[in-house]
């Protein structure tokens, strides 16, 4: 293989909200911290153990303002991107190293009035419908254009 793949998958609740950054030109920036999980039950103790992990999450311009508007701490999303390095001088003057996400794609797969919302909606008895109802409601209209 000649090439070479940088690439990340996370999905991760937001350890903060979006944090903007708006540039002269148009262009904003936004950043937040994403946290991830590892669980699992320790040889040792025998008891489960959880690992959080942080990753810093650099979204840029159209996508930024999504996420600013539609994404607030607490939120799970799924973040695609590719790992960056930036080389900082700290107030000291000394040489700092941050590694961040750059995020090319992303979705929102929970937010944090939906998980209030199921969390209430455990409470309601479900509605489900049995198969005998199903089988003598109509599909749809018998003349349409499908070829089978």
């Amino acid at each position: 293989m000649s090439g070479t793949l940088n690439k990340v998958m996370l999905i991760g609740h937001l350890g903060d909200e979006v944090k903007m950054h708006y540039f002269e030109g148009g262009g904003c920036v936004g950043r937040f911290p994403l946290a991830t999980n590892e669980t699992y039950v320790s040889k040792q103790t025998n008891e489960r153990v959880t690992n959080t992990e942080w990753h810093n999450i650099v979204v840029r311009n159209k996508a930024a303002e999504i996420c600013e508007k539609y994404l607030s701490k607490g939120d799970r999303i799924y973040v695609e991107g590719r790992l960056k390095t930036r080389k900082w001088q700290d107030d000291s003057g000394n040489e700092r190293y941050s590694t961040e996400i750059q995020c090319t794609d992303f979705t929102f797969l929970t937010t944090k009035k939906e998980s209030e919302g199921q969390a209430s909606n455990k409470m309601e008895p479900k509605k489900s419908i049995d198969n005998q109802q199903m089988a003598n409601e109509p599909i749809g209209e018998e003349d349409d254009d499908l070829p089978f």
